[in-house]
């Protein structure tokens, strides 16, 4: 489905991955009583500055 959208799309495609992957990190710590080590904090930073260049890369 990706291929039919407007260029537009993978901007927001980006955006809601990145939101997903934050999202499963603070569902872990509030849900499930797990803390996110390190890793997994630093692996949602890259993620967070990766959606922020994709999304707000002037075009």
């Amino acid at each position: 489905m990706p291929t039919l959208q407007p260029a537009e799309f993978g901007r927001v495609y980006a955006t809601y991955g990145g939101i997903f992957v934050i999202m499963s990190v603070i569902w872990g710590y509030w849900i499930d009583k797990k803390k996110p080590d390190r890793y997994e904090i630093a692996g949602s930073i890259v993620v967070l500055i990766g959606v922020a260049i994709m999304f707000y890369y002037p075009r």
